[in-house]
């Protein structure tokens, strides 16, 4: 059985169990660990959000609600598990595929904001490697950490060479395992993120691609997801939580505090350079924005629909009635940020212009 579809049967199978929350606390789920299974976040908002307990002061009018955080090492799928459960109220930071494999199985969430968009995946292979473009794997052993939104974002990417997975040997291994296998010779290639920049600048091993110089709709997305029996029993604290997430968006999204976020970022365990690396030459709002407008929508209605065909779900997904934006569009209100980000159309062409782009970029 594929690891992505076993992956789902289990969040199938958990689903049985029912909703359950604590009504004191807010447990919050995120779809990875730093460096050395660090409990801490990196690449977006939602780490700013953690390290500056945005969620906790957000609440401090109600201090009997405790919140806390579980990062998890088996990234998408092993997130939906704990939802399924009953063990998570919030997810934030899950990627597109697992979160669309969990609603296709029954999983019963709603999508709040975006957590994160455009967010580039990079082809890293031995620095003597034959494998010098996308063509060239074909046929060649590359890892992979499947079921993730890695997965379906390679799969694009593949489509868009003129390749399936069929033509590639993919193993599944996570992050940490992938980069050793990478390092070891164990395997000829991995997909995955900013891990493999410092390791360049190592000499360990060589990018050979990106989807930073590919086409706009390539690339991972990301989102906030709470679960409807929590929204429904907390429509209060549910709005706080956003509010803190959106107050996270906009400190992250702000150039003037890039040399502060990517402090932040480290704490993963991962230097400052590979961050600065990652978004270097890119605005940091470009990719960092929890507003959902037509290029969320329809990157979640397209991942969706490649999902079904490349055979990772057996049914159509509902995307439309999965959005509820009134509390995203709360905060924006209350914080005065309505047209604080740029927005983009489904094709990924700037729609509209963000405030927060005329700050200038931190020396």
């Amino acid at each position: 059985m594929r690891p992505v579809l076993f992956a789902a049967a289990i969040v199938g199978v958990l689903i049985a169990a029912g909703p359950a929350f604590a009504e004191s606390a807010i447990r919050i789920g995120y779809p990875g660990v730093g460096a050395d299974d660090r409990p801490f976040a990196y690449g977006d908002y939602v780490a700013v959000a953690h390290v500056k307990e945005l969620v906790q002061a957000e609440l401090k009018d109600q201090p009997d609600v405790t919140v806390s955080w579980t990062f998890f090492r088996g990234a998408g799928p092993a997130l939906n598990e704990s939802l399924a459960a009953g063990q998570l109220d919030f997810a934030a930071g899950l990627g597109d595929l697992p979160s669309i494999v969990g609603r296709s199985k029954g999983l019963q969430t709603k999508f709040l904001a975006s957590a994160g968009s455009h967010d580039p995946i990079y082809l890293a292979v031995p620095p003597d490697s034959e494998v010098k473009t996308i063509d060239d794997l074909k046929g060649r052993k590359v890892a992979q950490f499947r079921g993730t939104n890695l997965q379906i974002a390679t799969d694009r990417v593949l489509e868009a060479h003129g390749l399936t997975e069929k033509d590639i040997r993919f193993v599944s291994l996570d992050t940490n395992a992938a980069t050793a296998a990478l390092v070891s010779g164990n395997v000829e290639a991995s997909f995955g993120g900013s891990e493999y920049i410092e390791l360049e600048k190592k000499g360990v091993v060589k990018i050979i691609y990106s989807t930073k110089n590919d086409s706009p709709t390539l690339g991972r997305n990301s989102g906030l997801f709470v679960t409807e029996a929590f929204e429904q029993a907390h429509p209060d604290i549910t709005a706080k939580v956003v509010k803190a997430f959106v107050k996270a968006a906009r400190y992250a999204a702000d150039e003037t505090n890039r040399p502060a976020v990517v402090e932040i970022w480290a704490k993963s365990g991962l230097p400052v350079e590979t961050f600065e690396a990652d978004f270097a030459d890119e605005r940091l709002a470009h990719r960092i924005s929890p507003v959902i407008d037509e290029y969320i929508v329809a990157r979640y209605q397209d991942q969706a629909a490649r999902a079904k065909a490349y055979g990772l779900i057996k049914k159509d997904v509902d995307i439309d009635g999965w959005f509820n934006t009134k509390y995203l569009q709360q905060a924006l209100t209350e914080l005065q940020l309505e047209n604080f980000w740029p927005t983009f159309d489904a094709k990924g062409e700037k729609k509209t212009d963000g405030v927060v782009e005329q700050s200038k970029v931190a020396g």
